[in-house]
């Protein structure tokens, strides 16, 4: 209990901070993103397409019979989508789009939210400097594999579909072997979130245990 009073009071101390971090997070992943598109495929986004994802929340409940289906779906629903249409065929096809998905942004919040706890945990720490290197690396280690996972780009040659694995693509790795990884988003997603937990739980626990008792003679004797 004594470390749940801890983060409990961390929290409550720097709830501000850990909001304002998991916005900025959640956006400047979205640049990154775009900036990484325009990078490889040296186009300019020449489309935007806004989604009235409200609405489509509300038809999917409205529409979709089994209850265990409804969070699923809502959870790939898109809010907007930016990229580049090639029209050398017809109307018109997508190469490549980022898609900002309300899901992802609030899972990258939670993300930037948690780093943010973290580092706060961290600098309050009195261990000494090698250790305080080694648990910032952990940070860093748990926010990439969110990050990484939670990536909505998508790619033609990808099947045109957003996801993580796209960029892995666009880095050099065949197609064939980053859609066979796929599946491993969520295990790498929650794997990136427990090590954060636990760094939270470390460092509370390194926080909340009682101060060493001197040996010697009282002061006063």
């Amino acid at each position: 209990m004594r470390i749940l009073s801890t983060i409990w009071a961390d929290v409550r101390a720097n709830w501000k901070t850990m909001a304002l971090y998991g916005l900025i997070f959640a956006l400047v992943f979205q640049i990154i993103m775009m900036i990484a598109l325009i990078v490889r495929f040296q186009d300019l986004p020449n489309y935007v397409t806004f989604y009235d994802w409200i609405g489509n929340v509300a038809w999917i409940i409205q529409s979709t019979p089994s209850w265990s289906d409804i969070a699923p779906i809502i959870w790939e629903e898109w809010l907007i989508e930016i990229g580049y249409m090639n029209y050398e065929y017809g109307s018109g096809i997508s190469e490549w789009s980022l898609n900002v998905v309300p899901s992802r942004l609030f899972v990258l919040f939670v993300l930037g939210a948690m780093v943010s706890l973290c580092l706060a945990l961290v600098r309050r720490d009195t261990c000494n400097g090698g250790v305080s290197t080694t648990l910032r690396a952990t940070t860093g280690l748990g926010a990439i594999l969110v990050a990484m996972t939670n990536a909505t780009m998508s790619w033609v040659v990808c099947c045109a579909t957003p996801s993580w694995v796209v960029g892995l693509a666009m880095l050099g790795l065949g197609v064939s072997t980053s859609l066979a990884l796929e599946t491993m988003g969520p295990v790498l997603t929650y794997a990136g979130f427990g090590t954060l937990l636990a760094l939270v739980v470390f460092l509370a626990w390194r926080k909340s245990r009682p101060a060493s008792v001197q040996t010697g003679a009282p002061a006063n004797a």
